[in-house]
């Protein structure tokens, strides 16, 4: 049998890398369609000033960065180059900016890229044309560098071309053909080209292909400017046509400013003017050529003007020199509303996937991912953070992704804090309990459309009654951001007392139906035919035992499931594997539902003075669920705790949700109960030891690393990944998710940053925050397996390496005596 018809859509800098790495796994029957000529198109591809600069704060974007500067050093065209290895700089003017450096710079060790900050002296050594009074410092990486997208397009469309793959010009998609809700081909001006699968690589024109099936496809074309100079007389004779650049590419972001050499003249990027939305449906028609195409609208010289004069202070030598407005453009790209690429299959049309909003930076190594799930089922680099489906289904509003599409291109270059929040829109989810919170102070962050609880200022009152040991100490200015010491009187009465924490933006989804049982027994590691009641902690492996999520699953009934899930991935994903005979009803019941998390010493005494129904031990055992009246109010309560104390998760109806908060409050002051937020629960949840999926792992690990092989029961019987773990064991592994606590109180880390061992890069830290209960920081971090307990190791923490400790986890109730009392 051979391999499927393929029809890539686009044939710019992702059509083409994807053609080439379906055609290296033996795939042969590719066609490559774009509706413009070959090989220059017209789209973002061809006017792309192709700076790549790998360093990024999420581990997955700069891993594809790293292989797509890898691939095309190897690529040429008649000997010349599609990557030029010239470094990348990236430099401060502000104190700010170089303490942000010195964070990129742990990222990049993190994620295995060599970067080192330097002084001035040294940033002009590297390039000349700076001024080292102006600058503080930069982020220097060597192996950054040039990109030639528009030969590296030649090269790819060579390769595949070679191996069997068609690529035809000037030929537009005009329609998807599809049976059976399956693609079938492609309708284009020129005829049907049958296909089995289908890619759109469209570029800024993905969401006008993705409404050929109706899928929604979130990102904004944006124009953004770009422009070169006239000759620079420190650049005549330095580079010769064929090199082109010598310079590091650099990046003065500060001002939302980059740079890289023509030859004897800068190409100057700009993001520092009004974001600028494109209409494709009105972009310019007409023959397509280096300096006319759709993607390159007229340069607004008024917008340039004050990025110009910036320029100036920072390159003394343009001072002499001037725009060349004839060659400046506003160049189309695409932003989405979290930054991201956007990759995934429809949920409607089988068959039919995107690659879109992706940059050149990314391109090969998007296509090499998205070729392996076409070929293999799973991509090397795990995509969580790409995928289409992660965003709500509020996010795909038209209104919504221009709103915050917009406000990321305005912040590309900012600094921002990891827990810092968008300004705009807000409001969008609210639980039954909102109004309640809002009485309280509550401090809100948001996370998929919801508002969430951070903390109370209700709550500050307790400070004064805090013990000496819980008092937390002072913060740096970076990590007391978005940080209030109330979390740690939350804590502490959540350990004392008694707390109500909103867990309602957490996934629930309701599985039902005389399969429910069978897929999810298919689907997870644990033993899902248990008795009515049975609550179980479970995992979703990928077929080679990575850790696609993790799940609490409750049987209601005999056929009725109720699901804890993370996010919109794990309904598409139960979605897609649900048989096709009606047997499984899936629904996602998150926003008609909510639930209160009430847990401490007195959670026991506030439910029974509340309900008839049985709460004690021997009535209600940990990790068991029954429906009970809690005031007269219909609750499904569930016996679990994500903070490590006594307690229930009480989910009812969205409509009776803020008079369940009411009779809890009202029965909880005899006990001091609190509301608790966000701040706190992190807090108490990592000193129990409890994981995080997508920040502490992901399918980049199995579950014997992650601490996590508790939750496999291999004797169950086949699932999905089962094979793959043969052999593995918490004996076996390499590395895994260690506890660290840090030895100075004062220092608090927020994620990502590199961990030392012996004085080399050795991990990462994944989740971090400063444990309330214990008196110290504590973080989790991935780590070589011969990091036992008790071994130092140091934390890359800006400028500086904080010593600190693995430890025995969990820092608090190992015996599990509170949690089961």
């Amino acid at each position: 049998m051979g391999s499927p018809r393929v029809v890539i859509i686009g044939a710019g800098i992702v059509g083409a890398n994807l053609a080439d790495e379906l055609t290296a796994r033996g795939w042969d029957q590719v066609t490559v369609l774009d509706q413009g000529p070959l090989p220059l198109t017209g789209g973002s591809t061809s006017h792309a000033p192709g700076l790549v600069f790998q360093t990024n704060g999420s581990k997955t974007m700069t891993q594809l960065a790293q292989y797509t500067g890898e691939k095309f050093r190897g690529l040429d065209v008649d000997g010349q180059w599609c990557f030029n290895p010239v470094g990348g700089l990236e430099v401060a003017t502000t104190e700010a900016r170089l303490a942000e450096l010195y964070r990129r710079q742990g990222w990049a060790t993190s994620w295995g890229v060599e970067g080192r900050v330097i002084d001035p002296e040294e940033c002009a050594k590297l390039h000349p044309l700076l001024d080292p009074s102006r600058i503080l410092g930069g982020l220097y990486v060597e192996t950054d560098g040039l990109a030639k997208a528009s030969r590296a397009v030649i090269a790819l469309a060579l390769r595949a071309q070679s191996r069997g793959a068609v690529f035809r010009g000037s030929t537009k998609v005009v329609g998807v053909e599809q049976s059976g809700g399956r693609v079938t081909g492609v309708r284009t001006d020129n005829g049907v080209v049958p296909a089995d699968i289908v890619v759109s690589c469209g570029g800024f024109w993905g969401a006008e292909l993705g409404e050929l099936v109706g899928m929604s496809v979130p990102l904004l074309p944006l124009a953004h400017q770009y422009a070169k100079t006239s000759q620079i007389p420190e650049l005549v004779g330095r580079n010769t046509e064929a090199s082109e650049a010598g310079f590091p590419i650099l990046r003065h972001q500060d001002q939302d400013l980059y740079f890289r050499e023509h030859v004897d003249r800068l190409g100057i990027g700009s993001y520092a003017h009004r974001p600028m939305p494109a209409d494709v449906a009105e972009l310019p028609g007409g023959e397509v050529g280096e300096d006319a195409m759709p993607s390159m609208l007229a340069f607004t010289e008024e917008d340039f003007a004050p990025a110009w004069a910036e320029c100036q202070k920072l390159l003394p030598c343009l001072e002499t020199a001037e725009v060349d407005r004839a060659t400046g453009f506003n160049g189309i790209f695409s932003f989405t509303p979290d930054g991201g690429p956007l990759v995934g299959e429809s949920p409607d049309v089988a068959g039919f996937w995107i690659a879109e909003a992706v940059w050149v930076t990314h391109s090969a190594g998007i296509a090499r991912s998205v070729a392996q799930l076409l070929v293999d089922g799973r991509s090397e680099i795990e995509l969580h953070g790409c995928d289409v489906h992660r965003f709500e289904e509020i996010q795909l509003d038209p209104g919504y992704v221009s709103e915050t599409s917009q406000q990321n291109f305005v912040e590309v270059y900012d600094i921002l804090h990891p827990l810092q929040p968008k300004e705009s829109p807000r409001n969008l989810r609210v639980s039954p309990f909102h109004a309640r919170q809002v009485e309280l102070g509550a401090f809100f962050l948001e996370s998929g459309g919801w508002e969430r609880p951070h903390w109370y200022e209700a709550n500050a009152a307790l400070l004064d009654d805090l013990p000496a040991q819980w008092q937390p100490p002072a913060r740096d200015e970076w990590s007391a951001m978005f940080h209030s010491p109330i979390a740690a009187a939350e804590a502490w009465r959540t350990r004392t007392a008694v707390a109500m924490y909103d867990m309602t933006p957490l996934r629930r989804l309701e599985v039902s139906g005389p399969g429910a049982l069978a897929l999810l027994d298919r689907l997870t590691t644990g033993k899902m035919d248990k008795s009515v009641g049975a609550v179980t902690y479970t995992l979703a492996l990928d077929d080679a035992g990575g850790i696609r999520s993790d799940l609490t699953v409750a049987r209601l009934s005999d056929s009725v499931f109720q699901v804890g899930a993370n996010s919109n991935l794990d309904l598409d994903y139960l979605r897609r594997q649900a048989p096709q005979d009606n047997s499984v009803s899936i629904r996602d019941i998150t926003g008609a539902t909510c639930c209160i998390g009430l847990w401490g010493p007195y959670a026991r005494e506030v439910v029974e003075a509340l309900s008839l129904d049985d709460f004690s031990n021997e009535g209600f055992k940990y990790f068991r669920a029954k429906h009970v009246r809690i005031g007269g109010i219909p609750v499904t309560a569930m016996r679990l705790s994500y903070v490590g104390e006594l307690g229930w998760e009480l989910y009812t109806s969205a409509e009776y949700g803020q008079k369940l908060w009411d009779v809890l409050w009202a029965q909880g002051q005899q006990h001091g109960i609190i509301a608790g937020g966000r701040a706190a629960f992190n807090s108490l949840r990592m000193e129990k030891g409890y994981r995080s999926w997508g920040t502490d792992m992901t399918t980049e690990h199995n579950p014997y690393e992650a601490g996590l092989g508790f939750a496999v029961r291999r004797q169950k019987g086949e699932f999905v990944g089962r094979d793959a773990l043969d052999g593995i064991s918490e004996d076996t592994v390499a590395r895994r998710l260690a506890c660290l606590t840090i030895d100075d109180k004062t220092t608090v880390i927020l994620g990502s940053e590199p961990v030392y061992l012996d004085g080399a890069p050795a991990g990462y830290v994944t989740s971090a925050a400063f444990g309330h209960t214990v008196g110290a920081p504590i973080a989790y971090a991935w780590l070589p397996s011969s990091a036992t307990v008790g071994t130092t190791v140091e934390i890359g923490y800006f400028d500086r390496r904080v010593p600190a400790t693995v430890v025995a986890e969990p820092l608090v109730d190992p015996e599990m005596a509170k949690i089961r009392a």
